[in-house]
């Protein structure tokens, strides 16, 4: 639960900062960063900037381990749902293929589908969780497969095309048919009432629970992360692990991921790195997750190599009880003038630690292994594509970030692509209070948002700790919303510290002001044009961003710290009382932070449902015009540069190079035919 996802007040505040962005205005015109735009979506491209310069040594374990990023695509969409490897590719056919006409509405409405689930890796919103409603019929779509070669239908073996469409088509047009992806909240069966593919079907939450709960030993100070890397099924009656492995689930795509990985190892930096990428290796080959253990505590630990990247089975969002882990990667190297601010932070850790408002009892006594680094991403892959985060931090396990640390990034090539591509957009025009709150943004915008990217990732998820036999996973599916406020309240409370003056962290005391009103705005007003009419918050980022604004509104009603005003007829945030509510952000995390130190369940799921959930109709619905007339999409995602090997006449590399012309379909397309190894059902 170590991801931080780009807000929309977050996203469009960088449009107003370009002052503070060392790149020059002719670079930027050069560079188309827009590539599609369909739905509730925009596609853009990120810049690599200073791979030129690294070595061919780096540059070829970049390639290698770019590719390993790729292989893993089919993974995603198969957790995702058991159907989307059918639907997507039943879609891929029929735009190869289709003889009738391309220009009527049915079949433009199928490639903005198809657009769709390409985005969210499936058929559910990536960040709503909501199956999507097809705007083209049912009759279109019966008549377009029929129309296909029946070789070109992925049926199942000994299923006719007629049979097919009888089990598919439900799952496209019927509502009510596997209609969330992910149900996190609510009294009710959560895995029954989720359309994921992390457990086999019938079921219960009840028996999940009880079969890992036989497993925990509560004296065990290293326990492995139960459950992370399997699907859980009945067979005979009998409840076992499908693990994903070499060999097990998933082998076709994993075996191409290690066949990568161990392509990679003769370019890694250092023996450490050496030891990283071959240990990861054995886990796959294993399924072991002690061996998952013994690679992340190797990966912690390496803080001097440039080139990184993450590879696996890593956040659990995605799963209900917050267990089962989506499979993802990034490949990166460091930043190393961007590098320098997050240095200087994970120096002063300790004393962050020491001086945070929770109880002594949930503070660490000594704080360890914390690196952070502003990185360049140079590949994508499985659930950090195309939608990608804008900062990491892991790994997840209590024990190791306790015993040996962790690792944080903030992602800056990404943060600059959204910069530029957002220029001129008229949200804070439209939705910030005043000039005076807009040139706040303006001025101390692009800082503030990285800063509160940097201090949540590297001190917000690595401070505190549990007590003693408290489970990591106590807060079961509260866990992935719990924490992200957790880390986000750390870093709004530590941006408005003197600490960051004296450190030369901000330029003033005034800074933290406009993170802070973007934050309350996004949180309780602009964000919600990620949600569609007469729906609850589902994600767990959004969720916390709803938690953290909404108790902070109720709590200071008061003092009058925060209002929401009218003006011509509009809504507005405004923050009276800056001070006071830091003090709200303080109180607030000593009740997060002390929820998770004593896994105390009820109060954390009473915190979520209260406040992180519901959505005021009325609100909404004004939200939700006034953005219309800017003609936004709310939700970004990219395209990934394309690697290519320069050789010589001999066939020796004597290079590697980005191609940044590819477009979003042909890239998905091309993925398609390159990079699809599972079957279509795997069940």
């Amino acid at each position: 639960m170590k991801k931080i996802m780009l807000s929309v007040m977050t996203a469009i505040a960088f449009t107003a900062c370009t002052g503070n962005k060392t790149a020059s205005p002719e670079k930027a015109q050069s560079f188309s960063y827009e590539v599609d735009k369909f739905a509730d979506l925009q596609i853009l491209r990120y810049q690599v900037p200073g791979f030129e310069s690294l070595t061919l040594n780096q540059k070829q374990l970049l390639y290698h381990l770019s590719l390993a990023a790729i292989m893993g695509r089919d993974i995603l969409f198969d957790q995702n749902c058991r159907y989307n490897l059918a639907v997507r590719r039943t879609l891929e056919a029929i735009t190869e293929n289709y003889k009738g006409d391309r220009s009527s509405a049915d079949y433009k409405a199928m490639e903005v589908y198809l657009k769709r689930v390409w985005f969210s890796n499936g058929i559910h919103h990536h960040y709503g969780e909501e199956k999507f409603v097809p705007g083209f019929s049912e009759e279109f779509f019966v008549s377009a497969v029929k129309g296909l070669d029946p070789n070109a239908v992925p049926v199942r073996d000994g299923q006719t095309v007629d049979q097919f469409l009888a089990e598919l088509v439900p799952v496209i047009f019927d509502p009510l048919v596997l209609s969330k992806r992910t149900v996190q909240s609510g009294d009710q069966d959560l895995i029954l009432a989720s359309a994921n593919n992390y457990y086999g079907g019938g079921i219960t939450q009840h028996e999940v629970e009880a079969f890992y709960d036989k497993m925990k030993d509560p004296k065990d100070e290293t326990p492995i992360s139960y459950g992370l890397n399997s699907r859980l099924v009945k067979e005979d009656g009998k409840i076992v692990e499908k693990v994903w492995k070499v060999g097990g689930l998933y082998t076709q795509a994993i075996e191409k991921i290690v066949a990568e990985l161990q392509l990679a190892v003769p370019f890694a930096e250092n023996e450490n790195q050496k030891k990283v990428i071959e240990t990861l290796i054995s886990y796959y080959k294993t399924g072991d997750l002690k061996e998952f253990d013994a690679y992340a505590v190797l990966w912690v630990k390496d803080t001097v190599s440039e080139v990184d990247f993450i590879n696996g089975f890593t956040e659990t969002y995605g799963d209900p009880l917050g267990m089962k882990a989506s499979w993802e990667s990034t490949v990166n190297f460091v930043n190393k003038e961007a590098t320098k601010r997050t240095i200087v932070i994970s120096n002063n850790a300790q004393w962050f630690e020491d001086n945070s408002p929770v109880d002594s009892r949930f503070k660490k006594k000594e704080v360890k292994g914390v690196s952070a680094k502003v990185i360049t991403v140079a590949m994508l892959g499985g659930d950090c594509y195309p939608a990608t985060p804008i900062g990491i931090n892991l790994p997840n396990a209590d024990w190791i970030r306790k015993d040996h640390g962790s690792k944080s990034v903030t992602i800056e090539n990404i943060t600059e692509a959204y910069d530029k591509a957002s220029q001129g957009s008229g949200f804070n025009e439209e939705f910030v209070w005043s000039d005076k709150e807009r040139e706040a943004i303006k001025t101390y915008g692009f800082l503030t948002d990285n800063l509160h990217t940097d201090l949540h990732e590297c001190l917000g998820h690595g401070s505190g700790q549990l007590l003693p036999g408290v489970a990591s996973d106590a807060l079961k599916a509260y866990s992935s919303t719990l924490e992200e406020t957790r880390a986000d309240l750390f870093g709004l409370y530590y941006i408005a510290d003197p600490k960051l003056v004296e450190l030369g962290l901000v330029p003033d005391a005034e800074a933290y002001k406009a993170e802070y009103y973007k934050y309350i705005m996004n949180g309780l007003m602009s964000q919600l044009v990620r949600i569609e009419l007469g729906k609850n918050v589902e994600e767990a980022h959004m969720r916390n961003r709803q938690l953290i604004a909404k108790w902070a509104f109720e709590q200071g009603k008061a003092d009058n710290v925060i209002e929401l005003k009218k003006k011509e007829g509009k809504t507005y945030v405004v923050v009276n009382d800056y001070a006071k509510l830091r003090e709200l952000f303080g109180k607030l995390l000593a009740e997060v932070q002390r929820i998770k130190s004593e896994g105390d369940f009820a109060a954390g799921k009473q915190l979520v449902e209260d406040y992180a959930v519901k959505v005021d109709p009325e609100l909404h619905a004004e939200v939700l015009k006034r953005y219309a007339a800017l003609n936004l999409a709310p939700y970004k995602g990219f395209v990934n540069p394309v690697m290519k090997l320069v050789k010589n006449e001999k066939g020796e590399v004597t290079d590697v190079t980005l191609d940044y012309t590819e477009g979003y379909t042909q890239q998905m397309v091309r993925y398609g035919k390159e990079y699809s190894f599972l079957p279509t059902y795997n069940d």
